[in-house]
Parts: C-alpha cells; structure tokens; sequence
C-alpha cells in the first residue's frame, strides 16, 4: 500500500513541478483525515495540484469557485419542486464529492464559508430538518489569497482550526520557469494519468493509519511543544489540546508513509509546520504563523 502512495507522489511531481514535500503533505493530509488550506498568490498551482491527486486517487473531485455571491445552497444543494410527484426532492450540490477544491475560499461571505466549514467539521450537511451524510473520504483542499488583499473576508481562528494542515506552494525555480517559458507544458500529461486506486483502497488506509501507535516520548515532545506556545513572551496564539490531537494524526500518516506502525520525535518534525503555521498565525496570516512554529520547533528540545 505504501508503495502505491509514493508512486503516487512521484507522478505528481511530474506534473506540479518543484513541490515534492507539497504533494507528500498534500497526501499526509488525505491519509490523516484532514482538510488542507493552501494560502497563496495565483498562478502558482494550486488548481493544477488538486486536479492531478483527484485522477491519481481516483477520487471524484469537483471545484467549487468561492465568490461574494455565492449562496451555501449553491455549494450544499437544495429542495427542489418536482410538480409532477407533487413533492420537494433534495438536490445535492457539489459539495457530495469525495474531493472538494473550494478556490478563493475567503472570497465568499462568512455565511457561506460557515456552511462548509460546518460541513468539512460534522461530516454532513442539514437542510430543511434533513441531514444529509457527505461521501466518504471527505477531503476538502481550500486555496485562499493572502489576507492583506481586498476583497477578502479573513477566516476566524475557530474556523481555521477546521483545517488540519496549511501551505504555502511559492513559486517555481528559475530553472523550472525557463522550461515552461519555452513552451513546455507539464498539465498536458494531467489527461494522460490514471486511477492509481481501486475503490476502497483510500478508506482502507486511512484506517491503517489510526492503528500507529504514539510512544509515551513522543507524546511528551508534544505536549511540551504545546506548552512553551502558552508561556508568556511568546507572540503567536497559544496552542489547544486539539491543535496537539491534529499533530499527532498528521505525524501518525507521515510514519505511515514511511512504512512504520510507529511514531519518531522526526515525523513530528516533519509536519509540525504545516499543522501549527495556521493556528498560531491566526488573523496575523498563515506566513507569520509559519515563522512562529519554525520558533517553536526550534525552541523545543527534541527526545533522543
């Protein structure tokens, strides 16, 4: 199972050049059970990314474009009349869909943003006394524009904390910008791939993934990570005891990945960025949030 995971990573990586760890977080993410918020400038491939691991997982994806005017029926669905049965019949929207791409998710009005976070939090989604359940897995990759820009309704910090990992995707290098200046387009290979998955194979790792264990150390490395961000001087949000719980589910699929049933301090390591950036940037941005846990990280003495 491991082995498919990490062909999976290296097909992708022929296709959204330069984010090897991107894609591996990406994946880390889906394995864990978590939501991704991706917060970058456009043109970066953030679109692209989401496209290649929906047709590698062979997920149903679909792409739901965030904008001011956009209803939460628009994205749940709704009741619709069918005069001829003479009843409302519910029609799903996008959002059934085991991958969701939800771009420019702080474009759209915060009743809106609350209707998916709500969704992304429970599982299901209730309309009209009804609860619908969503699609299993349910993995939704957000893309917001950095909060300074206008037009930009920011994210609450309990609402960011829905998500369970964040990433900035950066530009390419030089030496990749050259090749595509020259004409050479890697999204074409995106209709060329196929399905790496059968069905159930995701589900089936995901609970493979629940079963790795976390040593009393490694707990310990955790929870004193947890405790220097409550200690006074320091500048971002003080961490919860459920900022920790996600840590350790991103570490356990990154061990996963690995191929071990266990979890070591180094897997910590790993996804202790991408877990903590957005929860101690808060309304400050996910970038400065980034800084303080490269801090922590620093900061916190590392079991041996």
């Amino acid at each position: 199972m491991n082995t498919k995971f990490h062909d999976l990573i290296s097909e992708a990586s022929k296709v959204v050049l330069d984010k090897n760890v991107e894609i591996r977080l990406a994946m880390t993410c889906l394995l864990a059970g978590g939501h991704l918020l991706i917060e970058d400038l456009p043109g970066v491939g953030k679109t692209t990314l989401v496209q290649v691991l929906g047709k590698l997982t062979g997920l149903k994806t679909r792409r739901i474009q965030f904008t001011i005017d956009l209803l939460p029926a628009d994205a749940i669905g709704g009741q619709v009349f069918h005069p001829q049965e003479q009843k409302f019949v519910f029609h799903p929207g996008p959002l059934f869909s085991q991958m969701v791409m939800a771009d420019e998710l702080n474009r759209a009005s915060p009743r809106t943003q609350s209707a998916l976070l709500q969704a992304m939090e429970e599982g299901e989604v209730s309309v009209d006394g009804t609860t619908w359940p969503l699609p299993k897995p349910f993995y939704v990759i957000a893309t917001q524009n950095p909060h300074q820009q206008t037009g930009t309704f920011p994210l609450p910090e309990s609402q960011l904390d829905r998500f369970l990992m964040s990433l900035e995707l950066h530009h390419a290098s030089k030496e990749t910008e050259v090749r595509l200046l020259q004409g050479e387009d890697p999204r074409g290979r995106l209709q060329k791939i196929s399905a790496l998955f059968s069905d159930g194979e995701i589900e089936t790792a995901l609970s493979s993934v629940q079963t790795v264990t976390v040593s009393p150390v490694v707990a310990g490395y955790i929870a004193e990570i947890l405790e220097r961000s409550r200690r006074a001087g320091f500048e971002g949000a003080p961490l919860s005891t459920r900022a920790g719980m996600a840590l350790v589910r991103a570490a356990k699929a990154w061990a996963f990945l690995e191929g071990r049933d266990y979890v070591r301090p180094d897997d910590v390591q790993q996804v202790l960025v991408p877990v903590l950036g957005h929860r101690l940037g808060g309304n400050h941005g996910i970038k400065r949030g980034r800084e303080w846990a490269h801090a922590l990280q620093k900061a916190t003495p590392v079991p041996v």
